[in-house]
């Protein structure tokens, strides 16, 4: 591929990339019935991916196109399928006392989970469990909306497993063990709204009516945990994301034979979880469907086809961006990635740092970009995709799971200001100043 080709990228081509993501966005809002048929998000990535494929043909650009749907959409499904389908092979039930002290526990555990099961696996192995435990409870919207902040979000910081915006840094050449050094303000962030909980719940739940308290200490049953053997297949997929790549393994570089041994072994995790768990429990018990990794499939097939012209040009007229701090890299990937999706953000922001090397000359380069670039882009994409209900997937997923247990949870703005920009956003600040 010529230089002249890749310069010559216009603006336009990724229009169809900016109009995907806008659907995301207000599908759910605006044309709810319609959008949250997945047939529906098929046709859209279809009628926007197929034209930008023919044109990246056309310009000799196809093996851009090729490379990012071999080795990063294919690799990203199988990942979130596979922890998905684990994951949904583990059930957690019971019904404790639903004291302050043990909410913010399971809060703590949640976020502890997220970075080796996903935040989407986290956060659907405990939402009913939480809820169940809440259910004599009078004040439990705030516990919801903390569970999203911290399970569903700010948990998932310390491996590529967590969150798809560090997955996909993880396939650009960040290593396996990077992410652990992102522990420190993943550690305040998380801790803060632990704390920022508890002082809540502790004020809620002196408000509870004295017959709710009763009812809530007398029906109580053990907590049990079943399908245990699925938590083996999960150290299986993280081991194979952590060892089986070519930073432990350079023949996969060199031998294409190779290059999908990771995403065989962790296919292979996710067979044998199906094969092994109990239908009873996965579909009865979890409440298992296969619609939301299907409605991730077909959307990121359309949002992995679109970017690649959105990506070329990012990447090659970065320097004209001005955003060229790391303070700028996390405020403005955290920005966008609360209003879109934080996973093709976060690759946008790499590509923009990608295109401007030579501004960083002399700073060590992880993946490619400056260190620190990099630490801003993983803070800013993860973290502020709790800032709203669109910002990362599980956060729907979340929602509308309390409201299927009659939660009365915010809407869409009165979340955003209620919420996040009083409880999450300065907290997002100050992490910026102390750890930037």
């Amino acid at each position: 591929m010529s230089h002249g080709i890749v310069e010559s990228m216009p603006l336009w081509m990724s229009i169809p990339f900016v109009i995907i993501l806008l659907f995301i966005a207000v599908g759910p809002l605006l044309f709810n019935h319609w959008w949250e048929e997945n047939k529906n998000k098929l046709i859209v990535s279809l009628v926007l991916g197929v034209p930008v494929s023919i044109l990246l043909f056309y310009r000799g650009l196809h093996h851009e196109l090729i490379h990012q749907i071999l080795f990063d959409y294919i690799p990203f499904i199988i990942l979130l399928g596979a922890l998905f389908i684990i994951t949904g092979g583990i059930h957690l039930k019971g019904d404790i006392e639903a004291k302050p002290i043990t909410n913010t526990t399971f809060l703590a555990i949640g976020g502890l989970l997220a970075s080796f099961m996903g935040t989407t696996g986290a956060a659907m192995l405990l939402i009913r469990p939480i809820i169940r435990t809440n259910q004599e409870r009078k004040f439990k919207v705030h516990t919801i909306l903390f569970f999203i902040a911290i399970v569903a979000n700010a948990g998932g910081m310390l491996t590529p497993l967590g969150d798809p915006p560090l997955f996909l840094l993880y396939l650009r050449g960040a290593p396996f063990t990077w992410f652990f050094g992102l522990f420190w303000p993943w550690l305040f962030v998380n801790s803060i709204f632990l704390l920022l909980y508890y002082i809540i719940d502790s004020y809620y739940h002196a408000k509870e009516p004295i017959a709710t308290i009763v009812r809530d200490r007398t029906n109580i049953e053990p907590i049990r945990l079943k399908g245990t053997l699925n938590f083996l297949f999960l150290l299986g997929v993280v081991l194979s994301v952590a060892f089986l790549n070519q930073q432990f393994i350079p023949a996969i570089h060199e031998n294409h034979n190779l290059a999908f041994i990771r995403e065989g072994v962790i296919l292979l995790m996710a067979i044998l979880s199906l094969v092994t768990s109990s239908n009873e429990m996965r579909y009865i018990h979890n409440k298992f469907t296969w619609g939301p990794i299907v409605e991730v499939a077909f959307l990121f097939f359309g949002i992995f086809i679109t970017m690649v012209p959105a990506l070329i040009y990012i990447r090659e007229n970065a320097p004209s961006f001005g955003i060229n701090t790391p303070l700028l890299f996390y405020s403005v990937t955290g920005g966008l990635s609360a209003f879109l999706d934080n996973a093709p953000t976060a690759v946008s922001f790499h590509n923009l740092a990608l295109g401007m090397t030579s501004q960083f000359s002399g700073l060590t380069l992880v993946a490619g970009i400056p260190e620190i670039i990099l630490k801003a882009i993983s803070l800013g994409a993860v973290f502020f995709g709790a800032m709203t209900y669109i910002g990362n997937g599980p956060n729907f997923m979340v929602k509308a799971i309390a409201e299927e247990n009659e939660i009365a949870m915010p809407g869409f703005f009165g979340y955003i200001f209620k919420f996040s920009i009083i409880i999450l956003l300065p907290v997002y600040i100050l992490t910026q100043y102390l750890f930037l």
